[in-house]
């Protein structure tokens, strides 16, 4: 028997990227929609009084009449271990690996840790309205067990590999080349493709891989061209340092990559601040995801990230947005668009309201090569869905006694002012996971 429910409320859904402010064009909203949803998909969309006289006798409509209805939201960088490592003090990039995350990872040996911090990392994104995101687990392959058998029990879309580690990291949390790609190889039997669970080989960076592994990486990308390739690139210019260092044989730093066969358009690369211009151009030729982690930049002092440069490249650079947990700051998508408003702005660039919130749902979708999945309110796609409140917090409200039926001020007051409260619900495949 079909399980059919909707969802009423204001709903909002881009149909493209937008050229701009004002361009009303790149999205549908109705300010009283339904979504009809039937076995956790989207069935149908449109104006609540054209659809609800068709639903069967008895289904149920949750409905929020005052809220806006989105996409949920897609984080594609964020590091499940890290969550005991946020707010840690007083360290630049290398120092704070050290002095902290590789701290924290090695307690992810333990297959109990990994499963109690899973229940709370995946709690804390659906609070935050986080539907699908690319994951970094560590060294351990029972922390990918862990979190993979978590999303699983939720329903939840998620893409997720074990740290590849065998340099430059404690005893402790170091694999070998053979070691890592054993160990992917077999997650990736047991995970990817079951369900809505994908992998992303993940040589954490060439900072912790020799050249073997880097080269195993490239084998299993080969082996499986349907799986992610997770990795920071040019992050902190201690880093490139030590890159250059390790691999003079290089041309820079995206070339140690290159070599080894790790770009491509499943190739999601956190940071990308630091680039050279040839560097710029090996991403935009082999359709490479560069990832916008602001809060974690500006935390760690790393960089502004030229969000223009690359995406204004002939051909562009696909770009992503996401929150980096730990060395970012919050889990919240919006706190996030705050921030990367802000680092732009300090380069003469903007991000309207509009870029924002495409990026955060129909962008970082197409991102992660998932559109017609998730990040749209369209028939087919899963209803994993976010409800937020624009009046949440009395800043807010008092805010919005401004704001005049104007959708785009008020996107600009849920991303400048709105964090977790002001996600009033979460779905995944339609059921409600959040509160």
């Amino acid at each position: 028997m079909t399980d059919t429910r909707a969802i009423r409320g204001r709903l909002l859904t881009f149909t493209a990227e937008p050229a701009g402010p004002g361009d009303s064009g790149a999205y549908r909203y109705l300010s009283d929609g339904l979504l009809r949803i039937e076995d956790g998909r989207i069935a149908a969309i449109g104006p609540a009084a054209d659809l609800l006289p068709s639903l069967p006798p008895g289904t149920p409509v949750e409905h929020h009449p005052d809220a806006l209805v989105i996409p949920g939201f897609i984080d594609p960088h964020i590091h499940f271990p890290q969550t005991q490592v946020i707010a840690s003090y007083g360290a630049q990039l290398l120092d704070w690996l050290e002095k902290y995350t590789f701290v924290e990872e090695q307690k992810y040996a333990d297959p109990a840790h990994a499963a109690a911090n899973a229940r709370f990392f995946l709690d804390e994104l659906l609070r935050n309205g986080t539907t699908t995101a690319a994951v970094y687990c560590t060294v351990h392959p029972q922390s990918a067990d862990a979190f993979f058998a978590e999303s699983e029990r939720r329903g939840t879309a998620m893409i997720a590999g074990k740290v590849m580690m065998d340099h430059g990291a404690p005893d402790a949390l170091r694999d070998t080349a053979r070691s890592g790609y054993d160990d992917s190889k077999a997650l990736i039997a047991r995970w990817h493709g079951r369900g809505r669970q994908r992998y992303a080989v993940t040589p954490r960076f060439a900072v912790t891989s020799t050249e073997e592994q880097l080269a195993a990486a490239g084998a299993l990308l080969r082996e499986h061209p349907d799986c992610y390739l997770q990795t920071h690139l040019s992050e902190n210019r201690a880093e490139i340092a030590a890159v250059r260092a390790r691999f003079p044989w290089g041309n820079h730093y995206t070339d140690v990559y290159d070599r080894h066969g790790l770009l491509g358009p499943r190739s999601l690369f956190g940071h990308c601040i630091h680039l050279e211009d040839d560097e710029v151009r090996r991403l935009a030729e082999t359709g490479s995801v560069a990832v916008f982690c602001p809060t974690s930049n500006l935390f760690m002092g790393s960089g502004l990230f030229d969000r223009a440069r690359l995406t204004g490249h002939v051909p562009p650079v696909r770009t992503a947005l996401a929150t980096d947990i730990g060395g970012g700051t919050s889990y919240s998508m919006l706190r996030t668009a705050a921030e990367a408003y802000k680092v732009l702005q300090l380069q003469g660039q903007n991000l309207p309201a509009l870029t924002a919130f495409h990026a955060m749902t129909r962008g970082n979708a197409e991102a992660l090569g998932l559109r017609g999945e998730v990040g749209s309110l369209e028939p087919g796609c899963w209803a994993d869905v976010v409800v937020l409140d624009s009046h949440a917090t009395p800043a807010m409200a008092h805010r919005m006694e401004t704001v005049r039926d104007d959708l785009e001020e008020e996107l600009f007051v849920l991303m400048t002012l709105g964090d977790d409260r002001a996600v009033k619900a979460t779905y995944v495949q339609g059921k409600c996971a959040f509160p």
